[in-house]
């Protein structure tokens, strides 16, 4: 074991292909999931089967107690956290803003936008060289809607997506001197299951012949952004975002 990467939303999609990209890179991986359980340890098994090590742990970072309990785990298992992947995000079915609730645009803030900050706050904790650590790296997995704009669909979702960028370059800034580097990718149309979340399993092929590179992205590639995030390769890199959007 290298480094020890907690992965929130570890169990499917971009979150799954992080986690094992990373436990082949040498991490050892806590793969965070909300409630699918099978999934997680579907991909915990597959890490183990190659060698790695990895543990799932249940925890809904919209909840801070939770989020907390998450890193304390992580603890017990390794006793050291070297990377944070703030993944776990929601989508709700899609909508225009003037059909929107409060209750629904909350639920998507206490998720994509409360959520990483508590986990930001736990992994800063954790990492800071004024607080006994040795430094580390975050990535936030943010969408080129926070750019876009998700008109007629999930314009909440992008704006969660927003605060997450403006928290990458605040705390980016504000950890520098900690040793810590805070960074972000921004997905475009992905092959992922978070479509049918919004009522749309096929929207990657509906939209695809928008994007210059005429073809949805897979998880695969997000992924191998946020490892070269991650890792010492990108030592001079914090504050700042990378584009896998195929060109939009």
């Amino acid at each position: 074991m290298d480094k020890v990467m907690i992965v929130t939303g570890g169990s499917r999609g971009i979150g799954a292909a992080t986690c094992l990209l990373a436990a082949r890179r040498g991490y050892a991986v806590c793969v965070n999931y909300r409630s699918d359980r099978e999934a997680a340890e579907k991909v915990v098994a597959s890490i183990r089967e190659q060698g790695g090590q990895a543990v799932a742990v249940a925890a809904d970072v919209a909840s801070e107690e939770q989020a907390v309990a998450l890193f304390e785990a992580v603890d017990r298992q390794w006793g050291r956290l070297d990377v944070l992947v703030n993944n776990a995000g929601v989508l709700e079915r899609q909508m225009r803003v003037a059909d929107m609730d409060a209750a629904r645009i909350g639920r998507i803030l206490a998720t994509n936008v409360v959520g990483a900050f508590v986990c930001a706050r736990e992994a800063v904790r954790r990492m800071a060289r004024s607080r006994g650590g040795r430094g580390g790296a975050i990535v936030n997995v943010s969408s080129v809607a926070a750019r876009l704009g998700a008109a007629g669909e999930y314009v909440d979702y992008a704006a969660s997506k927003g605060a997450l960028d403006t928290l990458t370059v605040g705390l980016a800034n504000e950890v520098a001197g900690e040793g810590i580097r805070v960074n972000a990718v921004r997905p475009g149309f992905i092959y992922t299951d978070m479509h049918a979340s919004g009522g749309e399993p096929g929207r990657v092929d509906r939209v695809k012949a928008n994007v210059p590179l005429k073809r949805g992205g897979q998880a695969e590639e997000v992924a191998a952004a946020i490892l070269w995030l991650a890792s010492d390769e990108s030592a001079y890199t914090t504050g700042g975002f990378i584009e896998v959007a195929g060109g939009r």
